[in-house]
């Protein structure tokens, strides 16, 4: 618990600078999509800031007050209240990564929500809550295992060790399958829904039926060329056809296909390639421009006309801020997103073993024996961290150059400020956060040194 509240402590503390950017940097988002990301969003800080706080606060503060029950109830209560307000911000990112029931209003130039429950409980969202969770339990089941480690190496508190190894270890790997599970499910929605971050993912430029896997690969891009190349690389039979659509001889658009060519999607139809979506906005902001005007002199017959044509060609509105001179603005980081999920993918299987062989050793009670195992837990924590950080990476980077996929692009999202004072703010926070975590670890060492202080009622 006393771990737990330094964290939270510093949650609070980054949390809300980062809500406040969403009107200092992100203005132009917050006014495009504010009316469906901002509800999510207000609703997670009530749950957070409020519910959360006060049941950790009784948790924390009533260990000698509550009888044991009591806080039983009040310490489920607060793991129940910080599950529940991750749905939401969840969710809001899941709409990001895939926009649905919402319309856009010509008058006033942004999108507004079209059903809210629908939003909240769509399938990738729910999938990405679960995904997102079972990943963050696994993280919290290596600190406790690394704490535990540390114990068992300075040979104090042995007892109270093992019996939180076991715990955390047998909670970090049943809930390492819930994260594979929900990671191939949450995979086959990309290859649906975002075919160009897989085609990234796996750096896959020219296409054909039955994709390979490359497991891992020398990834490279030569001097004065933009097509890179991948080399000695060890491959899966059909693994991405499989992995993407559960076939083996299923259809996986690559780069080139998405940018150029067109391809025919899971539900066999006709997607255009980027390069065709970027001539009609002109049909589009016209007939938009249009409306506006008939709707100035009151011309409702010629604003409908204007507005259905608008209508026709809106999916294509917002491609207007590129042009087929420069197509490669239009892909994500390659190599970044190429060896970012391998290693996700690799230290993701790491864990599950790991968490697996320290549960059998505490079991058998061989644990003690085994230093070379702790020294290697101590270190694992890092690993668990890295794969908290990697995943992100691959569903951030991998939807760029849109803040909202296909519908906003990032270069139009941000608020016109000077150059000088994103610098300033930026070091500023540097210097701050870099502050802030060096207490924390300070703090977090201190805190682990002093033992638990354990005293029956």
């Amino acid at each position: 618990m006393k771990l737990m509240a330094i964290n939270f402590a510093i949650w609070v503390a980054t949390g809300i600078i980062l809500e406040f950017e969403f009107g200092t940097n992100w203005s132009n988002y917050s006014w495009f999509v504010w009316d469906i990301f901002g509800a999510p969003l207000a609703i997670e800080w009530i749950m957070a800031f409020f519910l959360e706080s006060v049941m950790m606060a009784v948790m924390f503060w009533g260990w000698w007050k509550l009888s044991k029950k009591a806080h039983l109830r009040v310490t489920w209560a607060t793991a129940i209240w910080t599950n529940l307000s991750a749905i939401w911000i969840l969710s809001a990112n899941a709409w990001m990564q895939h926009p649905v029931w919402m319309a856009f209003n010509p008058d006033l130039m942004r999108n507004e929500m079209v059903n809210f429950w629908e939003v909240l409980f769509s399938p990738i969202a729910m999938n990405k809550f679960l995904h997102v969770v079972s990943t963050s339990y696994m993280y919290a089941a290596a600190f406790i295992i690394m704490v535990s480690c540390y114990y068992l190496l300075k040979w104090r508190e042995k007892d109270f060790a093992k019996k939180s190894i076991l715990v955390a270890a047998t909670f970090g790997l049943l809930w390492s399958i819930v994260a594979w599970a929900t990671w191939d499910i949450h995979a086959k929605e990309i290859a649906k829904h975002q075919p160009m971050k897989l085609a990234a993912m796996e750096a896959l430029y020219d296409w054909w039926n039955g994709v390979w896997l490359k497991l891992w690969a020398y990834f490279w891009e030569e001097i004065n060329k933009w097509m890179p190349e991948i080399s000695l690389a060890p491959e899966l039979p059909y693994g991405l056809s499989v992995l993407a659509f559960g076939d083996i001889n299923a259809f996986v658009p690559w780069i080139n296909d998405i940018l150029y060519k067109g391809y025919t999607n899971y539900n066999w139809d006709y997607e255009r390639p980027y390069i065709e979506r970027i001539a009609p906005w002109k049909i589009a902001i016209k007939a938009l421009y249009d409306y506006k005007q008939a709707k100035k002199i009151w011309n409702t017959e010629l604003a409908e006309e204007k507005l259905a044509l608008f209508k026709e060609n809106e999916k294509d509105f917002w491609f207007w801020y590129f042009d087929e001179n420069h197509m490669e603005e239009l892909v994500p980081n390659v190599p970044l997103m190429f060896y970012t999920f391998r290693i996700m993918v690799w230290v993701g299987s790491i864990l599950p073993l790991l968490f697996l062989i320290i549960l059998v050793f505490t079991y058998l009670n061989k644990i003690e024996d085994k230093k070379w195992l702790l020294r290697i837990w101590m270190l694992t924590f890092l690993l668990a961290f890295l794969w908290q950080e990697l995943w992100r990476v691959v569903a951030e980077v991998g939807r760029q150059p849109w803040t909202v996929q296909n519908m906003l692009p990032t270069k139009v999202s941000t608020s016109h400020l000077d150059v000088w004072a994103v610098k300033f703010t930026f070091f500023l926070f540097v210097a701050i956060f870099t502050a802030l975590i060096i207490a924390e670890f300070k703090i977090m060492i201190s805190a682990i040194k002093k033992w638990p202080q354990i005293d029956e009622k």
